[in-house]
This record gives structure tokens, C-alpha cells and sequence, in this order.
């Protein structure tokens, strides 16, 4: 029976990429000679931190440029408020999201199921299997779920005949 997965992941490459083409141009920038301003990529976060608010600010702008130049979503990226400390320090993480949530994955089973289409969905885990009889009714599927707005950036993966 055909089917294919409905996923939310990142190519953690070129977050990589980005991450270190942000950490070049952080050496190169005159406003940053001199200060104490660094960029650290973790396994699902990206750490920023400098002398200042306004200097986090122009980090948190460098690598969320960087990210979209890659061809990262934006969607899968949550920026959180930046933490000044009482001497004037801040910092900064933007955290990766991967996978769809329950909620999420619930109103694109939704849409699915409002669409009238011969498919069966199930949620499992952080994925959506679609099945149906008929590859072209999976395809009406990922064309309408692409053409509608998710709060999640969606890809297609393992479609199988």
C-alpha cells in the first residue's frame, strides 16, 4: 500500500554552516574588535554572547541571517528574549526544533481529514504516516498540505509504493 511520512527536520549541516559562516564574520567586524562576543552551536541550540544587549542583538541578526541564506526555515527556529545580567552581560539562545508536535501534528491530520481525500492518517511519535490505495491521492496530499500554511516547516520522506 503506498504511503509516505510527514516530517519537521532541520539539516543540521548547514545550521553548521551557517553557525560558522556567522562566526567568520564575527571576526571580521569592526564594531566587534575587541569584545568579548562569541557564537556556540550545541546539539539543538545556538548560544550567543556579548558585552551588551544591542551587541546580542546584532548576533542574534547575523545568525538568524545566516540560517536563512542556507535555506534553514525560519519556523524551525525559536528565538528566547535575551538574558542581560546585572553588569551589563547578555546572552542569548536560539533553539532547533525538529520533529512535529502532538497539537501540531493533530490539525494536519485535521486538514487532511477535511480535505476529503482516500488517505488514512496515524501520528507516530514526531512523524505523520499517509497511506492510501492510489499514489495519485497521495500526491493531491503533499500538494495540498504544502500549499497550506503549517506553524511547522514540513517535508515529505520515505514515499513508498
Amino acid at each position: 500500500m503506498p504511503s509516505f511520512d510527514i516530517v519537521s527536520q532541520v539539516n543540521s549541516m548547514e545550521i553548521e554552516n551557517a553557525v560558522n559562516q556567522a562566526k567568520k564574520e564575527l571576526a571580521n567586524r569592526f564594531d566587534f574588535k575587541g569584545s568579548k562576543a562569541e557564537i556556540v552551536l550545541e546539539k539543538t541550540e545556538i548560544k550567543l554572547s556579548a558585552e551588551d544587549d544591542f551587541k546580542v542583538r546584532t548576533l542574534n541578526e547575523m545568525v538568524i541571517g545566516k540560517l536563512a541564506k542556507r535555506g534553514v526555515s525560519l519556523k524551525s527556529v525559536e528565538q528566547m528574549p535575551p538574558d542581560i545580567s546585572p553588569l551589563g552581560h547578555a546572552r542569548q539562545i536560539i533553539k532547533i526544533k525538529e520533529g512535529i508536535e502532538t497539537a501540531v501534528a493533530k490539525q494536519i491530520t485535521g486538514f487532511v481529514r477535511d480535505g476529503k481525500f482516500k488517505v488514512t492518517t496515524q501520528i507516530e511519535g514526531e512523524k505523520i504516516r499517509v497511506n492510501s490505495k492510489s499514489r495519485d491521492e497521495l500526491q493531491t496530499v503533499i500538494a495540498a498540505v504544502r500549499a497550506k500554511e503549517f506553524p511547522v516547516a514540513v517535508q515529505f520522506v520515505n514515499f513508498r509504493d
